[in-house]
């Protein structure tokens, strides 16, 4: 029976006070003859409280058995990418000991180099004529509004320079970036890169040592990251960091001058309750060892600043490149967590469908052979 066989009207609240649906008309005018080409199996949704359904009994098997398939698929993916989270969220959290460890020396060193006049190149701060945006996206979809938000930010961003009367140039960071930029040649890029499904220091290295030729060789005289920070399994926000010129305590501020190293994390764990997938949050602080006011060191001031401020950077290049994808893979377990929801509502709805449309065939089949008894009789 092709899908233009029958026709049926089915209420998204169906009432059993409603006898209509059970009159002999509401079996028997369903089957006519077809007057137009088959139709695909597609339910829509009207301005009214109705589905409109065009399909035969079997269309609509195939059709259940495709959304269960890709329930299924859905459902894996989002197992997937919880397991992934977790440990993209352990990265972000083992490294903080590090970076604040560092922020400790650069600060007890500006200590003492205050009463010094010292030039330290990625610390000189001087009048910004270009601007280098470096944007980091993904490197998949599946995952939301994740790369569009990002995306946007930095369209803004750009805007905002325009007016400002300032170039800019872009590094992108993540597939997905790079073809949104390929597309648009009036937007500058310095630089392409590729991302993976696991940052690391190697990752981070290129980058910084990509910005910091630009920065120290006085092609761009700022450096901005743009990149999405983990806030929780269900908010990411993206955000603009000022990355070059640093501060001479080592700190990365945001475009406005406020500090954005955080000294809270919270750590997320995904645990099973009643059968169902939930999240238990803690929230972790990072303990790092204080120095002591007395503390010599053995070189120049000097030359130790000149050797861990870059250190800094990249350290902050890949703590980005690590929240970033912490939240897309969040994003995505989100987006997969709606998917799956979708395709239940969708099989719930088909699967009424298809009984009802048996229902009727089945009624209409023993009304025909009722009604040829009568005859013969």
């Amino acid at each position: 029976m092709s899908c233009s066989n029958l026709t049926m009207w089915v209420s998204s609240k169906p009432s059993l006070s409603d006898t209509s649906s059970l009159s002999f008309r509401s079996f028997v005018t369903p089957f006519q003859l077809p007057s137009q080409s088959p139709t695909p199996c597609n339910p829509s949704r009207s301005s009214s409280s109705s589905t409109t359904v065009h399909c035969g009994l079997r269309e609509l098997r195939d059709r259940i058995d495709s959304v269960k398939n890709t329930q299924k698929i859905t459902e894996a993916m989002k197992l997937v990418a919880a397991a992934k989270v977790r440990r993209a969220q352990e990265a972000v959290v083992n490294g903080r000991p590090f970076s604040e460890s560092l922020v400790e020396v650069l600060y007890n060193i500006n200590e003492q180099l205050q009463t010094e006049d010292v030039d330290v190149p990625l610390t000189s701060i001087r009048p910004v004529k270009k601007v280098a945006l470096v944007v980091v996206t993904g490197d998949r979809g599946l995952c939301g509004g994740f790369n569009n938000a990002i995306l946007k930010k930095a369209e803004a961003r750009i805007a905002e320079l325009k007016q400002l009367g300032l170039d800019y140039t872009v590094i992108s960071v993540g597939k997905k970036g790079n073809l949104y930029f390929i597309r648009r040649p009036y937007i500058p890029v310095d630089r392409f890169l590729d991302g993976s499904s696991l940052p690391t220091a190697k990752e981070a290295q290129a980058i910084a040592d990509d910005v910091f030729s630009l920065f120290v060789s006085e092609e761009v005289d700022k450096v901005e990251l743009l990149y999405t920070k983990f806030v929780s399994l269900v908010k990411s926000d993206p955000v603009i960091h000022t990355l070059l010129p640093l501060s001479p305590k080592g700190e990365i501020c945001d475009v406005n001058g406020v500090c954005v190293d955080a000294a809270e994390d919270e750590f997320f764990r995904l645990t099973t309750k009643e059968g169902k997938l939930t999240v238990e949050r803690d929230v972790i602080r990072t303990q790092t060892a204080d120095f002591s006011p007395i503390l010599q060191f053995e070189q120049d001031p000097v030359q130790i600043l000149d050797a861990l401020l870059p250190l800094y950077l990249n350290s902050q290049v890949l703590r980005a490149l690590q929240e970033s994808l912490a939240s897309e893979l969040a994003a995505r377990m989100s987006a997969m967590s709606n998917a799956t929801d979708n395709a239940q509502e969708l099989k719930k709805t088909l699967s009424i469908v298809y009984n009802r449309q048996r229902q009727a065939k089945i009624t209409g089949e023993i009304l025909e052979i009722v009604a040829g008894a009568n005859a013969l009789v």
